[in-house]
């Protein structure tokens, strides 16, 4: 059985027992294994903030979260009310241990620290699967509403997300081909379709201009304006890496990509250059504020080519 289908056949088995009696065990499915809780959670630790963003949305209230990175959308957490329990890296394990929680979420780049936390509390790994992301978000969405009994909101946000993606793989029919681009430090690099932001190509139904990309960077697989010419995109998503980070170093996304090559390019010549939200695209990814922010930014260009 795929991650997938056990991460949804999880949530289905949560749900099942937290609408059962209060002190009820209650079975979580997640990317590294099963967890039982006694009893839906209390006191809930996030080191991801793709699981805080759809916390928060959910209306679900968390004690502590990443000390650091958090997106404007979500500098409320950045406030003394909430305990800081270690970087996306590097968990702050004494913080955690200290904290008498009863659940420590996990996901995308702090998943790593699970052989170091899982032993002080009930920790779960919701990282998303960049092959069939859109499903992963939304099975994530599911799971989250049944351990929070937050069912009803959940699916609210799950049919809100799926009505927007049929929406943009309508509007993204026969528009081309696209070339995914991350700028960092004034160099350019490329995400491919199985990269965190593969979705856009592989499940809106905007084609890769190439395969066999080597993004296994954070900076991508390194390009240079000869090569995008090259390639000629229809499209250009360009993620701002400097600017998710807060970084002042280097050349911003535009200026950098603003060359006499690229500007010859279908996709700088039709205004097809779209710089994506970059703490959504970078940061966070798989949030359900940060994917509804960034699938009404590609559908709002899709529709202005129309």
């Amino acid at each position: 059985m795929s991650f997938i289908a056990r991460l949804v056949a999880g949530a289905g088995l949560a749900s099942v027992l937290a609408i059962s009696a209060g002190a009820q065990e209650m079975t979580i499915t997640h990317r590294q294994g099963e967890v039982t809780l006694p009893a839906a959670p209390k006191k809930v630790l996030v080191l991801d903030w793709a699981a805080v963003d759809t916390l928060d949305a959910m209306g679900v209230a968390v004690a502590g979260v990443p000390g650091s990175n958090a997106p404007d959308y979500l500098s409320k957490y950045n406030g003394n009310d909430y305990l800081k329990i270690g970087s996306l890296f590097e968990p702050d394990v004494e913080a955690i241990a200290a904290a008498d929680a009863d659940l420590l979420i996990l996901g995308g780049r702090s998943a790593k620290a699970y052989p170091q936390v899982e032993g002080l509390l009930p920790t779960i790994d919701l990282s998303v699967d960049n092959g069939a992301f859109l499903d992963s978000v939304t099975a994530n969405i599911t799971e989250l509403g049944n351990i929070f009994g937050a069912q009803d909101r959940a699916a609210e946000m799950v049919g809100e997300l799926e009505a927007k993606i049929a929406k943009v793989k309508a509007d993204a029919q026969g528009k081309g081909r696209a070339l995914m681009l991350v700028v960092s430090g004034g160099k350019i690099g490329v995400y491919g379709p199985d990269s965190r932001t593969g979705w856009i190509h592989n499940e809106l139904g905007l084609p890769s201009v190439m395969d066999g990309v080597d993004d296994r960077s954070d900076r991508g697989d390194a390009a240079s304006y000869e090569f995008i010419l090259d390639r000629n995109p229809d499209w250009m998503f360009v993620v701002d890496r400097d600017a998710a980070v807060g970084r002042e170093a280097g050349e911003a996304a535009k200026a950098v990509l603003d060359n006499e090559l690229v500007r010859q390019t279908n996709a700088w010549k039709n205004d097809h250059v779209v710089y994506l939200h970059p703490q959504e695209a970078y940061i966070v990814m798989n949030g359900y504020q940060a994917v509804n922010r960034l699938l009404d930014q590609v559908d709002a260009a899709l529709t202005d080519a129309q």
